[in-house]
């Protein structure tokens, strides 16, 4: 399995229909009687008052980097955003905070605002101008107030105590947006912009927020102005650019797979590669950004370090700044097996579901089988609560397998019970190389009468919280930890792991490789069904049994070597 970088969904269909619902729901969208509160002060600003941007010879264009920020003040931007299934529409409800992070009302925002969770339609106007005044960029982006984010105050909260990113999964369905209390996040949208053409040159900026949205949020109407210089650069320069700085700026996802070897996580989704952003803008490589499938936002960090280039930016995670350079730390284990009798105490226990696979594509057999046609797909499993799911594995001395056992926690955090539940194996291939646990999800693709016709061979997994599914469920962590598959999953000399999906993240594993994607080669052409399913077993404990299995429907066409795949919309989603 590989890590393939998949483009966000597409916005131009919904830009004018987003800000015109905006605009039209303003007067709706108004405070309920708990709300006599003033909201939270909201200010866009510029960290400086020019910015040099790079555009590279080999891969023209222009990320729109510019420094411009949106901070809180008197109370923290709360936005809680969700859908009860896919059938229902995305709702966004505002929770209003006084400056003590108090709740003191709410206030739902316009209907049909929003298509996805991916932030704020147009909420940031742009317009660029050549040095002779002449308009030659006028766009509008969207905002993820989770993106990377500083404090502009030393009295304020240490550390933000909202998600990192805003996901941009199909099938997401609850998500937290904020910006904390004394606090400025960046409009700029990373990996979610597209560049822009500009030539190399001189350039002013006008960045604002578009009317819509300053009256939703009492916005104050104050446009940033920002010098830009445009320069030219290329990859073959020599000594003294770094390749943080390097490659910065394009898209990586267009560099082979060997050249990119080093940031590869078979089998869960995209790879991490550097955000596309200028090399001053704190969204170089790291290990800790984002979640899932798709390419991540920038990540935290606060905008003075911005001033400075990478390899004199102070670097670390400290009280009020998360610069990204560290690896997400691993969940550590018991220090020992347990013992005693094992017992499954009636405590909260995690609720495994789901959700439909995407990213659905037909493939060849590659070098392995060549001649053969295989249906790939993505395929996530998450946990709705209220407990985590922890599992440890514990190595007798000279085996090759692990046994696992699952633990349970009361309310206070201790726990108090274990059973056991099947092994944990090491997988060697190149790319892999951690230990999987066995029967923690199965996936089959079924006939039209739902019937079973080909099973992937995908049967062990290394469990790693890569998606923020929905971080509205009670008890939801929003910043988890085993997040990177480089530590979540221990080394071959490893005695013990631990292997946790907490509560609101789901783990997506992509399966694209001959013996994990379906075998379609000697299949009909017609309607089947990728059936993704949790615990297939019942080997774990669970609050809800019932849930465990979701269902993508998919229709194949075309001859061998040759075959076609059309995926239907699921309900409200529309995406693959």
């Amino acid at each position: 399995m590989t890590r393939s970088h998949q483009a966000r969904l597409s916005r131009s269909a919904i830009a004018a229909a987003a800000a015109i619902a905006v605009t039209a729901g303003v007067v709706a969208a108004a405070p309920d009687a708990k709300t006599a509160e003033p909201t939270p002060k909201l200010s866009l600003i510029a960290a400086s008052t020019s910015v040099t941007l790079d555009s590279w010879k080999e891969d023209p264009g222009v990320y729109l980097d510019l420094g411009t920020y949106v901070t809180a003040e008197n109370g923290p931007l709360e936005l809680k955003v969700s859908r009860k299934s896919y059938k229902d529409p995305i709702i966004a409800k505002q929770i209003i905070r006084d400056g003590k992070g108090k709740q003191t009302g709410t206030k739902v925002l316009p209907k049909r605002l929003l298509k996805d969770f991916a932030g704020l339609p147009d909420f940031a106007k742009i317009t660029v101008t050549d040095a002779a005044g002449k308009t030659v960029l006028d766009k509008t982006e969207a905002f993820c107030p989770n993106n990377a984010s500083g404090r502009v105050r030393p009295d304020a909260p240490a550390n933000s105590k909202y998600p990192e990113s805003c996901p941009v999964n199909p099938f997401t369905l609850g998500s937290v947006w904020g910006v904390e209390n004394g606090w400025a996040s960046n409009t700029y949208a990373g990996y979610y912009s597209a560049p822009v053409q500009l030539a190399a040159g001189k350039y002013t900026a006008k960045v604002s927020v578009s009317k819509a949205y300053r009256d939703l949020f009492g916005i104050a109407d104050k446009p940033q102005t920002i010098k830009v210089t445009v320069r030219e650069r290329s990859w073959e320069e020599g000594e003294g650019v770094s390749g943080a700085s390097q490659m910065s700026g394009h898209d990586m996802s267009k560099m082979s797979g060997h050249e990119m070897s080093g940031h590869s996580m078979p089998g869960h989704g995209a790879m991490r590669s550097p955000a596309p952003a200028a090399a001053t803008s704190g969204a170089g490589p790291s290990y800790n950004v984002g979640h899932g499938p798709y390419a991540p936002a920038p990540p935290s960090l606060p905008w003075a370090l911005k001033k400075a280039a990478l390899k004199s930016a102070q670097a670390g995670d400290v009280a009020g700044r998360t610069d990204g350079s560290r690896k997400a730390p691993a969940a550590q284990p018991n220090a020992k097996r347990p013992t005693g009798k094992a017992t499954v105490p009636d405590v909260p226990k995690p609720d495994l579901r789901s959700l439909p696979a995407y990213g659905i594509t037909v493939s060849d057999g590659y070098e392995e089988e060549p001649g053969k046609d295989y249906l790939a797909f993505s395929a996530n499993v998450w946990n709705a609560g209220p407990a985590k799911l922890v599992v440890d594995g514990f190595r007798a001395p000279g085996k090759e397998l692990m046994d696992a056992y699952q633990y349970f926690y009361d309310a206070k955090g201790k726990q108090i019970g274990y059973t056991p539940t099947g092994t944990m194996e090491w997988d060697p291939r190149p790319g892999h190389e951690h230990w999987h646990f066995t029967d923690f999800a199965s996936y089959r693709l079924l006939k039209e009468d739902k019937k079973e016709t080909v099973r992937s061979g995908k049967e062990a997994f290394c469990l790693a919280n890569t998606d923020a599914v929905d971080y509205t469920v009670k008890n939801a962590n929003w910043h988890p930890e085993n997040t990177d598959l480089s530590t979540a999953c221990g080394q071959e000399n490893s005695i013990s792991v631990r292997e946790v999906l907490d509560i609101g993240s789901g783990d997506t594993y992509t399966q694209d490789l001959p013996g994990q994607s379906f075998d379609i080669t000697g299949l009909a052409n017609g309607t089947y069904y990728i059936q993704v399913l949790a615990n297939p077993e019942n080997r774990l404990k669970e609050t809800d049994l019932t849930n465990n299995s979701a269902l993508r429907k998919v229709v194949l066409g075309g001859k061998p070597g040759a075959r076609t795949v059309t995926v239907p919309a699921h309900d409200r989603v529309d995406a693959n």
